[in-house]
């Protein structure tokens, strides 16, 4: 009985309740908002473990140096150190879109992680907040999904040959072409990288890539 009380104290029934809040608040921004455009499992299993390590990295950082009779203010700032230095922590460059999602999951994850004196009704409507803030700019500014290509006809990359080049996308890509972006051409390899959007939803996680590793390779399916 005392291992119990010990184990479910009030304190530890508080954190319980912020976190199941900062769960379900990041799993309603990832899943419903980000995964449903973007389709990108690898930065969903990524937005909602990283949620959940970091509030209770700086939730038990906090607890830990108040213990020692630290200023909380210490804490916070070694806590904000390390979260955002992962972001750093990576091998592929980073979308400006996912940046952001993953600015916002971990600010919401530091938000609920302290404000531990913060009445449960208040933090919800925070969050509510943030979740609202992310849907009127999903809705109002979104953009229709784009990819990558390395397109080998550079003749047809010319302002007065758009048409042709759309036609030809159209074909080739399956799909209504919305508008093309022409990047970085290579006269010597008659290669030029576009930006293609077009309507619909994105075909599968590695639009955005311009070259392929093997872990993509190994999850496109052969038919």
């Amino acid at each position: 009985m005392d291992i119990f009380k010990i184990t479910f104290s009030v304190e530890y029934i508080v954190m319980l309740i912020h976190l199941a809040i900062c769960i379900a608040t990041n799993w309603i921004i990832v899943d419903r908002l980000y995964y449903r455009k973007s389709h990108r499992r690898d930065f969903y299993f990524t937005f909602m473990l990283i949620s959940i390590a970091i509030f209770l990295l700086v939730y038990f950082m906090i607890f830990v140096l108040e213990d020692m009779k630290t200023k909380t203010s210490i804490g916070i700032g070694i806590g904000l150190f390390g979260i955002f230095s992962i972001m750093r922590y990576r091998t592929d460059s980073m979308p400006v879109r996912e940046m952001t999602y993953l600015f916002v999951i971990v600010a919401l994850s530091v938000v609920n992680a302290v404000a531990s004196n913060t009445p449960v009704c208040q933090l919800v409507v925070t969050n509510a907040i943030v979740i609202a803030a992310v849907y009127l700019c999903e809705r109002h500014l979104s953009t229709p999904p784009s990819k990558l290509v390395q397109y080998d006809r550079i003749e047809l990359i010319r302002t007065d040959r758009r048409s042709e080049l759309i036609s030809d996308l159209e074909k080739r890509l399956g799909v209504k072409v919305e508008k093309v972006e022409v990047g970085a051409v290579d006269f010597l390899r008659d290669m030029a990288v576009l930006k293609v959007y077009y309507h619909g939803e994105p075909s599968s996680s590695t639009s955005h890539k311009l070259k392929l590793g093997k872990e993509d390779l190994t999850t496109i399916d052969p038919s």
